[in-house]
C-alpha cells in the first residue's frame, strides 16, 4: 500500500473516531506531500518515490522534535507533550530504525569495503553510509560512529 493511500484511510479512520489530534496530524503530513508532489509534477514526474516521502516524513519529525527541545528550554511542557503526540503518530509512518549494533555492523562493512583508514576518508564512508541508513538511523550518531572509528 502507498504511503498516500495508508495516509488516506488514515484520516477516514480518525475522522470516524473523533481523533482530533491524528486527524490534524495525518492531514498535515499529506498537505506536504502533496505540496511536494506539485512541484516535483513540471519536472515530469507524477508521484513522489518511496525515498522523497521517506524524505519528508524525516524532515516533519525532526522538526517536531526540535519543536519539542524549544519548548521544553521555554518552560512549555503541555506544547512540548503536544509535539510529542504528534511526532509518535508521524513516526508510525516511518521506517523502524536500526538498533546502534545494526549501524554499527552497516559502518564497519562500508570501512572495509572503501578502505577507509583516517579521519581524512570519513567522506568515502559518510555518503553511502547516509544513502544506505536514510530514515533509518540519526545522522549526527552515524556521523559520531564513523568518526569514533576512524580515529
Amino acid at each position: 500500500m502507498s504511503l498516500k493511500t495508508r495516509i488516506s484511510d488514515d484520516i477516514k479512520a480518525a475522522m470516524k473516531a473523533k481523533d482530533k489530534l491524528r486527524l490534524e496530524t495525518v492531514r498535515s503530513v499529506k498537505k506536504v506531500i502533496l505540496e511536494k508532489e506539485s512541484a516535483v509534477r513540471p519536472s515530469g514526474q507524477d508521484e513522489l518515490t518511496e525515498t522523497q516521502e521517506l524524505e519528508i516524513l524525516t524532515q516533519l519529525a525532526k522538526q517536531r522534535k526540535d519543536a519539542i527541545e524549544q519548548y521544553q528550554k521555554a518552560g512549555r511542557d503541555d506544547l512540548a507533550a503536544q509535539e510529542a503526540k504528534e511526532l509518535a503518530i508521524i513516526e508510525e509512518y516511518l521506517p523502524q530504525p536500526l538498533t546502534d549494533a545494526e549501524v554499527e555492523a552497516i559502518i564497519d562493512g562500508l570501512i572495509a569495503s572503501t578502505g577507509a583508514t583516517s579521519a581524512k576518508d570519513m567522506g568515502k564512508v559518510m555518503g553511502p553510509a547516509m544513502q544506505q541508513l536514510k530514515g533509518r538511523a540519526d545522522g549526527a550518531k552515524v556521523q559520531a560512529m564513523v568518526k569514533k572509528k576512524l580515529s
